[in-house]
């Protein structure tokens, strides 16, 4: 026998998660994720970092209203989710402009120098700085999401893979591992599944791609200390940044892919430690582990978040990209009024409708 809830969410990734936090004790609510373990790809592969002037316009709104929600958690708390860590774009000056947005400014190149001593002068022309951004306690936050859904009686079933979802009526019928579900709303918190799960449920997929992003942590003759901003190729070459006395550095790839669970190609890593070693002191010497996660993206890479215009029920919560911990605390908060017919997208009293509606017409087909 199926059992009833008033929201079924697939996926148990930062999406998912804070999603499922945000409606507890307001209607009855199951997760489902398909891994033995919650958050086991994309959303445990992040580079840890929020950053206000990454993304399109809307997607930098959104990280703002996340930034103040964890902000105001954090003074009420022991242990902090934000830890301030700056964001420098460094590169040439045509292209730091161009990259350069929102709450980013430009920067000499001695300032630049300064907060980076790893970087060699001369492999840089121009800097922006974003003194806004935050490293983020990614592992800390998705545990809180899931105690505060669970404490306030949230089900999150893992190891259940959708096989079958219909529309019976005014619901929807879904079939997860050996689980049966009846549930008014479904919301696609699938990541690089969304498209999958979208044609198991008889809904038109919408073109949403996965990327690979690569990262590695190395072990280092200088390490950085940890006032040191993440740099950022503003080319998207390379990233990196402290993780204690070792350095988190990754190529940027945006590498079409299929959904799966992505690992790195061989080469990469030692291509990227071969551009680094050029461009900086750090001296990386070996690597601790490396990984690949994958950032699903729409056409127009903005997050895919409200319900379906043809398939009643059905909630997109998809697409966010590279943004997902950034953007993910508002876009809950947002979805959360959508389902339950708390917020419209043209409300006055809604602070971020303006962020909503274009959020949202991503959707509309």
């Amino acid at each position: 026998m199926a059992s009833n809830y008033d929201v079924v969410i697939v996926g148990g990734g930062i999406g998912g998660l804070s999603l499922a936090a945000a409606l507890a004790g307001k209607c009855t609510v199951a997760l489902v994720e398909a891994e033995q373990s919650l958050a086991f790809h994309t959303s445990s592969r992040s580079a840890r970092q929020l950053i206000p002037s990454y993304g399109p316009a809307v997607v930098q709104s959104l990280t703002i209203r996340t930034l103040e929600m964890l902000a105001a958690r954090d003074a009420q708390a022991a242990e902090p989710i934000l830890t301030p860590r700056g964001f420098m774009l460094v590169g040439d000056e045509e292209t730091v402009r161009a990259e350069a947005s929102g709450n980013m400014h430009a920067i000499t190149h001695d300032e630049a120098v300064r907060l980076c001593p790893a970087l060699k002068p001369e492999s840089f022309t121009a800097a922006g700085l974003d003194n806004g951004s935050f490293g983020c306690n990614a592992p800390l936050l998705l545990e809180e999401h899931r105690r505060t859904a669970e404490a306030a009686g949230v089900d999150i079933i893992t190891g259940a893979k959708v096989h079958s979802a219909q529309r019976l009526g005014s619901g929807w019928q879904v079939g997860a591992g050996t689980e049966g579900f009846q549930s008014g709303v479904v919301v696609n918190a699938a990541g690089a599944w969304a498209d999958e799960l979208a044609v198991i449920s008889g809904v038109e997929k919408l073109g949403l791609q996965p990327y690979r992003r690569t990262a590695a942590i190395v072990n280092v003759e200088n390490p950085l200390t940890p006032e040191t901003p993440m740099v950022c190729a503003a080319d998207d070459t390379f990233y990196f940044r402290a993780e204690g006395n070792q350095v988190l550095i990754s190529p940027s790839e945006t590498v079409p892919s299929g959904a799966e669970d992505a690992k790195p190609y061989a080469g990469d890593v030692a291509t990227l430690i071969s551009k680094l070693n050029a461009v900086t002191t750090l001296g990386i010497r070996s690597v601790d582990r490396a990984w690949t996660g994958l950032r699903t993206e729409a056409a127009d890479g903005v997050p895919v978040v409200g319900f379906d215009a043809e398939a009643p029920g059905f909630f997109w919560l998809a697409g966010q990209g590279g943004y997902g911990f950034q953007t993910s605390s508002a876009i809950a908060e947002l979805a959360a009024g959508l389902i339950l017919g708390q917020i419209a997208a043209d409300s006055p009293e809604s602070r971020t409708a303006e962020q909503l509606a274009a959020v949202r017409w991503s959707i509309r087909r």
